[in-house]
């Protein structure tokens, strides 16, 4: 199972401050579309980070990975 954690608005959409989906591994680009599936939040801008780390669509994620959720960020 990977424990995904998330950030500033995504904590209130997934109910939580973690989801997991119940994979052992997944690239990057299906692990959104799980998030999209199973919670419904809405991925199209969402940044992936795993190990702390900005990752790609095809960069590969296993249950042993640190891996976040990012929401789009503003500033002034």
């Amino acid at each position: 199972m990977i424990k995904v954690n998330c950030f500033a608005h995504l904590k209130e959409l997934a109910g939580g401050n973690h989801i997991h989906i119940d994979k052992k591994e997944l690239t990057v680009k299906e692990l959104l579309e799980e998030v999209q599936r199973q919670y419904h939040i809405q991925t199209d801008s969402v940044l992936v980070a795993i190990n702390e780390e900005y990752a790609f669509p095809d960069d590969q994620i296993t249950e042993y990975d640190t891996v976040a959720l990012i929401p789009p960020v503003s500033g002034g």
